[in-house]
């Protein structure tokens, strides 16, 4: 019987023809072409094809008890030890908000900030201080921890770099790409009444603690020694050397030339200590210790520290001194306390129980846990035998 084939599939020879010379063309600028080796399977190395040994701990109850019970012995112990050294440390807390009432009322009244108000606050050290004392100003109520307080500072500034452009706003820049946002954050302690910028700029330092505390040993009836006190070597290295810097300047006073003083403050940045250039301008110690803000609103910072020489070369003696005090930082505005604080460190540092109550109280948990699984092992394990 004959093919009848349809018009329809009929093959058209010429474009037939042309596909296949297309298809040569390709495969022949293929075979041209460099060959690369185009696999994605890794090394056949033990590492990348995940062959390495491994071991799957299978711990026995034995064992599991035994880390348990090593654990809770270990924090145990720990915590005792941390809160019978805490317990040696030697501490006294002069409060001073009610006895310099007279000041604290003066104070209340912003405009009175220029008039000196002093007050002493006599007291008995019942025992010796032996060794390294320090002296430390507490304040009660005093919240560095608000979010806005935090940021209202510039470390820009503080680091010596641009203090200048650091410090103008942008409307008085010709760059004004130099102007950090941490300067914002300084407003509205950035500028003052008159358009001068303030250096320090921000809230924190603008509230600094700035009572002036001196302390004195009544030798006898007759005859008061003023303890020597260190102001160096309160802060944290990195603090001092990294985290804040002079300009690079040969006169701090040239330097800070044409700025303005915070409006709380009885001095310009270059007058903190005179005396002393090394802890002067931004390296100031009793500055650094107040920027790093405290967490929680009941706080102490370290103002001072016992230079060991003639009466107190082993420590502070047993008897009576006072505090003389330059009062300035108002507290009863805000409802807060402030006191004055003499004590001595240990190993761990000073006398806070939160360390040792800590390791104490997982100590005696772990144990307690440890018994819980010990008594539930016994009796499954009982059970197991009984059954059996």
């Amino acid at each position: 019987m004959p093919v009848c084939w349809s018009s329809e599939l009929n093959w058209d020879t010429d474009w037939t023809l042309q596909v296949l010379d297309l298809a040569s063309e390709i495969v022949t600028k293929m075979e041209m072409m460099p060959q690369y080796d185009l696999s994605r399977m890794p090394e056949n190395t033990a590492l990348k094809q995940q062959t390495l040994p491994a071991h799957q701990l299978d711990l026995s109850a034995s064992v599991v008890l035994s880390i348990f019970f090593a654990t809770g012995g270990f924090c145990l112990c720990m915590g005792i030890i941390l809160l019978l050294s805490a317990k040696s440390t030697k501490e006294i807390e002069i409060n001073y908000t009610n006895i310099c009432a007279n000041c604290a009322q003066l104070r209340e009244d912003s405009s009175n900030f220029d008039k000196e108000c002093t007050c002493s606050v006599p007291f008995y050290l019942p025992e010796k201080m032996e060794g390294d004392v320090y002296m430390y100003y507490k304040l009660y109520g005093f919240y560095q921890n608000l979010y806005r307080y935090i940021l209202s500072r510039s470390n820009s500034q503080l680091v010596g770099k641009d203090i200048w452009s650091e410090s103008l706003p942008k409307a008085l820049l010709i760059d004004t790409s130099s102007c950090t946002q941490d300067v914002k954050n300084c407003s509205p302690f950035q500028l003052s009444q008159n358009g001068t910028p303030i250096i320090p700029c921000g809230a924190i330092a603008n509230s600094i603690f700035n009572d002036t505390i001196t302390l004195s040993y009544n030798l006898n009836s007759s005859i008061n020694i003023e303890v020597p006190m260190l102001k160096r070597g309160l802060t944290w290295w990195t603090d001092k050397y990294v985290k804040f810097r002079n300009p690079t300047a040969s006169d701090l006073a040239s330097a800070f030339a044409g700025s303005a003083k915070p409006p709380h403050w009885a001095k310009p940045i270059y007058e903190l200590d005179i005396d002393d250039p090394g802890n002067n301008g931004f390296i100031n110690e009793d500055l650094i210790v107040w920027m790093r803000t405290a967490a929680f609103p009941t706080f102490k910072k370290l103002y001072r520290r016992l230079n060991r020489v003639h009466n107190f070369v082993e420590g502070l003696p047993a008897g009576n001194y006072s505090f003389n005090i330059s009062y300035n930082f108002p507290v009863t505005v805000f409802q807060g306390e402030k006191s004055v604080v003499l004590s001595t460190l240990t190993w761990i540092g000073g006398g806070g129980l939160f360390l040792g109550l800590t390791y104490t109280v997982t100590g005696a948990l772990t144990l307690l846990a440890s018994f819980a699984i010990l008594a539930i092992y016994l009796m499954l394990k009982r059970n197991k035998k009984s059954f059996l």
